[in-house]
């Protein structure tokens, strides 16, 4: 064992030091599923170690997005600008980093429902989904390697659903959203979405329009514009 790794297990979180902490909570306020809880509290909270965690998270993130899952570690440091041995004292197991990613993109995607919220209905709904497709892209990757049953998987699409379903609520209530639609049909179209190949990004660009254009609530026949027939034409 490299005194790199040797030092990561040393600082783990026991769970008699985990009992001590108070239970994490998600962005939107409810307790995150146990698993979850457990990578939250094995973040470093020295500002320097966290940057370093933070950058490798981000690295890790591209990384597994670009190549896949089987990323060299070694580039993902170098992505990140830290040695090998940090990126080991922060994650032990290319496991323990791919479910570390997972959890901050949930956290990333609830948190933006927060922060979206003063925006109009319509707005922070569009918005919304769009961070959830760069979420899903990543998802579908780290899944090639995770069981999904894996502990972290566990509760996220509960904390996902508890932080997205009230902007759709909201754009429906605004009138702004279709009613037809629930929120598990939402997750559904725009997750299969991300798993088709795109030959480029102004394609996937194109497909999204489509998909959120089909979400706006339909315009009442009295209410569209009235269209002038030329004169001298005859209605058919």
């Amino acid at each position: 064992m490299t005194n790199e790794m040797r030092q990561a297990t040393q600082t783990t979180p026991t769970p008699d030091t985990m009992a001590a902490r108070p239970t994490p909570t998600a962005p939107t306020g409810a307790p995150v599923d146990a698993g979850r809880g457990a990578l939250l509290l094995g973040r470093p909270q020295r500002a320097d170690a966290r940057r370093n965690y933070d950058s490798l998270l981000a690295a890790a993130r591209d990384a597994f997005s670009d190549v896949g899952t089987s990323a060299s570690l070694e580039d993902i440091a170098r992505r990140a600008n830290v040695g090998i041995g940090t990126l080991y004292r922060h994650f032990p197991t290319r496991r323990e980093l791919l479910e570390a990613v997972y959890v901050n993109e949930v956290e990333a995607l609830c948190q933006a429902a927060v922060d979206l919220s003063d925006l109009p209905a319509w707005d922070a709904l569009v918005a919304w989904l769009r961070r959830f497709v760069e979420y899903a892209a990543t998802k579908h990757a780290i899944v090639e390697e995770l069981a999904s049953d894996s502990v972290p998987f566990r509760g996220c699409r509960a904390e996902i659903t508890a932080a997205g379903e009230p902007l759709l609520r909201r754009a429906q209530q605004a009138g702004a959203a279709r009613q037809d639609i629930s929120f598990d049909d939402l997750l559904r179209l725009f997750s299969g979405i991300t798993m088709m190949p795109f030959a480029d990004p102004q394609q996937l660009e194109r497909v999204l329009v489509v998909a959120i254009d089909g979400l706006r609530a339909a315009v009442p026949a009295a209410a569209a514009p009235h269209t002038r027939r030329p004169a001298g034409t005859r209605s058919r």
